[in-house]
C-alpha cells in the first residue's frame, strides 16, 4: 500500500514505515502531523492484478497519511557562482538547504 501525497508544494511517494526528506517544517522532533492532500492511493500487494488504485480529483476524499517528525538537518553546501566574461564581474555565494525527516506511520484510505 502506498500513496502519492502533496506536501508543501511538492509530491512524495509515501509507504508505511518509509522516511521522507521534506523542506523544513516548524515542529519538534517526535510530534505528529496529518497530511490530507492525497493525490493517489494504491491498495494491494504492489505490481499485481490485485492492486486497486484510486486517483483523486484533485485529492482522494477521506484519505489521510499520518507521519511523525524524526529530526531536522542541513544538506550539503552548494556553491552559486556567477560571472560575466571580460567584465570583471564575479559573485560567489554558498547555500545549505534546511530539511526535516518524517516517518510515515499509517495510510488511511477512503
Amino acid at each position: 500500500m502506498y500513496a502519492i501525497v502533496e506536501f508543501k508544494g511538492r509530491q512524495y511517494k509515501a509507504e508505511k514505515g518509509a522516511f521522507i526528506k521534506v523542506d523544513k517544517i516548524d515542529a519538534e522532533p517526535g510530534s505528529k502531523l496529518d497530511i490530507d492532500s492525497v493525490l493517489l492511493l494504491s491498495q494491494g500487494e504492489g505490481l499485481s492484478r490485485k492492486e486497486e488504485i484510486t486517483v483523486g480529483n484533485p485529492y482522494v476524499a477521506g484519505a489521510k497519511v499520518s507521519a511523525v517528525v524524526e529530526n531536522h538537518g542541513k544538506d550539503k553546501k552548494i556553491i552559486v557562482f556567477k560571472y560575466k566574461s571580460k567584465k570583471d564581474y564575479r559573485r560567489k555565494q554558498g547555500h545549505r538547504q534546511q530539511y526535516s525527516i518524517i516517518r510515515i506511520e499509517n495510510i488511511a484510505g477512503a
